[in-house]
């Protein structure tokens, strides 16, 4: 499955990709290493639930013994010896009981917390595997439902959902196993009800099946809303759209509240009539009890054993909803799990060539949406070893587009990008990119402390280096006016730190690794003048020796580049220095001056439509 087929069907109809048995069958390798615990619980199961129907063989056997008996006494002669003995097999019975229960219980949930561990890790490392078109299409909201809700559903269904259905099985057989055996003539009569109660399921799993995975489905998009709003607030009360952010939750929870009102009014009726066919059965009992003679211990016990037949039967009502939720559950991540990233590895990639003369892009083609819709149109150019290449146009035009190429989040349509004359797509994803740094606009800072977000989590790199890192960058004195330095934490988004500190955070983040080409989205663009002054100086020095490609919007920044290529609406217009542009008083000229009169020219429709 592509992940643009998992986007367009698996998120809004997974059942029609991945079908219960498959999900089921999915579920084994999880649970295989954990058989003899499960083999273990599967005995204490059958074992309690056999100890359940010796209370009610118990009462009859009092009823129609030592009860009757002493009844028939006068009250000065009678004795409980015999009902002492019965009452504490019972409560021996029932002690028993307890204790298996509990080294069930907690065997089961020990096993099912380690499967759900299992499943996590395995379903974050497929998504970390994942090309970058597949996180630009599906909202984090329904990624997350994926990796929290999801799981936990599964989780439910090892160790809650299929026990109780199991252990409720084992009830019923053993119910109807003691009926035959005190009476099989009128268990026989209360088995014709049998096909009632097998339609109510049936009738029940049929109408409820769809409405359960409709239910998980709106559960995704409402969590989906909500992340994205929460994301966005900054903006949303910028523009006073909390209206609007309200409206679209309140349409995305009624969805959700309309299909939870039909699962819940289904149940209902399902509880009702099951309750209905219980009344029956008792009325038989007590009219063909009366009829054939029973002792009162026979008829109590088959009272006793319908009225505990019910419980199973109407937790099946229950169980069968949970059982579905983990299922379609299951499914949908199962789904994500068969996504297959849309950038493949080469069968045998060749080894990296050592960037000894440059990177070239061969007549690029590329779209976003494969239509021909193109981004970038019939694009050829170098970067040599050592030379600063600087991108330049209005937004839209294709500079992004280019970084995304060059560091293989998606591949080109035409046309090819080599290193040192080896096409991109023969190296390894790992080989290509460990030897690029990139900063980007929107500087992103993760959970952790400040020296785990420069070098994260890269091995070799200790804190010498990270130091070293923010010296260049003249970030190391801001870190070290804080309380605890390197070891300060970062909150959400690095919200604690200013936007020109994040900034650098991001630029030692780039150089602590040393690559050999460095990439610059408008990394200046959101620092002071003092501070980009200061940046501008470091990375002066850092250039000097490292292959660069920057992207600005402020032309002003790539004055001293070795290059200027202009790109509009995904074509090479101009290219040169910034005096040869200059000098030439065409469009890259034009958009020097407009932008130092404080104006900027409006993208065209279409570049706006495929930016990105």
């Amino acid at each position: 499955m592509t992940a643009a087929h998992f986007e367009d069907e698996r998120l809004s109809d997974g059942e029609r990709q991945v079908g219960s048995r498959r999900a089921l069958l999915g579920l084994l390798p999880l649970l295989r290493r954990h058989r003899a615990e499960l083999l273990l619980c599967l005995g204490l199961l059958i074992a309690t639930t056999l100890f359940s129907l010796a209370w009610p063989w118990l009462i009859q056997r009092a009823i129609d013994g030592p009860i009757g008996a002493q009844l028939a006494l006068p009250a000065a002669e009678r004795g409980y010896g015999a009902l002492l003995g019965l009452g504490l097999a019972v409560l021996a019975i029932q002690g028993a009981s307890i204790v298996l229960q509990y080294i069930q219980r907690v065997k089961l949930e020990r096993v099912g917390q380690e499967a759900l561990f299992d499943l996590r890790t395995r379903l974050f490392r497929h998504i970390l595997g994942l090309d970058v078109g597949f996180f630009d299409r599906n909202p984090v909201g329904r990624l997350m439902a994926r990796v929290e809700s999801d799981t936990e559903a599964l989780r439910m269904l090892f160790t809650n959902t299929v026990v109780l259905l199991v252990g409720d099985l084992v009830l019923v057989v053993g119910i109807w196993g003691v009926m035959f055996w005190k009476h099989p003539r009128l268990a026989l009569v209360l088995a014709l009800l049998t096909p009632v109660l097998a339609l109510l399921v049936l009738a029940f799993h049929r109408m409820t099946t769809h409405r359960f995975l409709e239910v998980r489905k709106r559960m995704a998009e409402v969590t989906a809303t909500v992340a994205e709003f929460l994301q966005g607030m900054s903006i949303v009360q910028l523009f006073h759209r909390g209206e609007y952010a309200r409206d679209r939750v309140r349409r995305a929870n009624r969805a959700k509240f309309d299909e939870d009102a039909f699962v819940n009014v289904a149940v209902c009726v399902f509880f009702n009539l099951l309750g209905f066919v219980n009344y029956v059965k008792i009325g038989l009992v007590l009219l063909l009890g009366a009829h054939w003679g029973l002792t009162p211990g026979l008829i109590v016990l088959f009272i006793l054993l319908i009225w505990k037949e019910f419980d199973p039967v109407a937790r099946l009502a229950e169980q069968l909803g949970s059982f579905q939720k983990g299922i379609a559950g299951a499914r949908r991540i199962f789904a994500l799990l068969s996504v297959e990233p849309a950038l493949r590895e080469p069968a045998e990639p060749r080894p990296w060539p050592g960037l000894v003369r440059g990177i070239r892009f061969e007549g690029v083609w590329f779209s976003y949406t494969n239509d021909e819709r193109w981004v970038l149109r019939d694009v050829s150019f170098e970067i040599p070893v050592g030379r600063r290449v600087a991108l330049a146009g209005i937004t839209g035009g294709g500079k992004t587009t280019i970084i995304s190429l060059l560091l293989r989040f998606y591949d080109p349509q035409r046309g090819r990008i080599t290193i040192d004359g080896v096409d991109i797509r023969e190296l390894r994803a790992a080989d290509l990119r460990g030897r690029f740094a990139l900063v980007l606009q929107d500087i992103i800072l993760f959970p952790g402390d400040i020296g785990g977000n420069i070098s994260l989590g890269a091995e070799g790199i200790g804190e010498e280096r990270v130091a070293a890192a923010a010296r260049t960058v003249d970030a190391d004195g801001f870190i070290r006016r804080l309380p605890d330095g390197y070891g300060t934490r970062v909150s959400e988004r690095g919200a604690n730190f200013s936007r020109g500190e994040r900034q650098l955070l991001s630029f030692a983040r780039a150089l602590v690794v040393d690559p050999q080409v460095l990439i610059l989205d408008e990394a200046t663009s959101s620092i002071d003048p003092e501070t980009e002054r200061v940046i501008q100086a470091s990375l002066a020095k850092l250039i000097g020796r490292r292959t660069s490609l920057i992207i600005a919007h402020r032309l002003a920044t790539i004055r001293d580049a070795d290059e200027i290529l202009v790109l509009r609406d995904g074509e090479i217009v101009e290219r040169g220095n910034h005096a040869q542009l200059l000098a030439r008083d065409d469009y890259y000229a034009r958009l020097f001056r407009l932008q130092f009169q404080g104006q900027a020219p409006a993208p065209s429709g279409e570049a706006v439509a495929h930016v990105r």
